[in-house]
């Protein structure tokens, strides 16, 4: 059964519009298997386990040299994964979508870049800042789009007047960026909706 809706959103801050997946959390994960390809390097990524913990485990094969198997505690459950060449060096980076299992469900990234086709180097996604943060309530979803990762989550509405006021969403648009010790993403755009 597929876990990805459709839905159109333009990325209008950063210059796109175009159909992706949204990546929505089944209310009682267990397991998740998935294999990706791009640029001839293969993935497969699992995980095991139920509750608040699961087993990762990234398999990556196609390289010039082999690469180590990563196995690691989420807490949450993986509900979905992504393959991508985002800072267009011509070597994938593979994404791994997690969502914790308590009521706000948010949602976390477990991300890693080819080097030179030798190894795998962890990407951070750093914590929104108090200003993204502003309102956030968990329930993200994320996608990659183009050349950007987006990261979308309901805004706290508690002021609103009904109870049946419209769900406002914040989209947060981040570039993958070389950092001091290996790849960061950036925030570059932000819409609301």
């Amino acid at each position: 059964m597929s876990l990805l809706t459709r839905h159109l959103h333009p990325l209008a801050a950063a210059g796109c519009a175009i159909a992706f997946s949204w990546v929505t959390a089944p209310a009682f994960a267990s397991a998740f298997n998935s294999r990706l390809e791009l640029q001839g390097i293969r993935f497969v990524v699992q995980s095991q386990g139920q509750g608040a913990r699961q087993q990762l485990t990234i398999t990556t094969t196609g390289a010039q040299r082999p690469i180590p198997v990563i196995q690691q505690l989420v807490d949450g459950s993986v509900v979905g994964a992504e393959v991508a060449d985002l800072n267009a060096d011509g070597q994938p980076e593979i994404f791994v979508f997690v969502q914790q299992s308590v009521s706000d469900s948010r949602g976390t990234l477990v991300a890693y870049a080819l080097n030179n086709g030798r190894s795998l180097t962890p990407i951070t996604l750093p914590p929104l800042t108090p200003a993204l943060a502003q309102g956030y309530r968990g329930h993200d979803k994320f996608a990659v789009v183009e050349s950007c990762l987006a990261r979308r989550f309901p805004l706290d509405r508690s002021g609103a007047k009904t109870a049946n006021a419209t769900v406002v969403y914040r989209q947060i648009c981040y570039k993958l960026k070389a950092g001091e010790a290996g790849w960061i993403f950036r925030p570059v755009s932000v819409a609301t909706f």
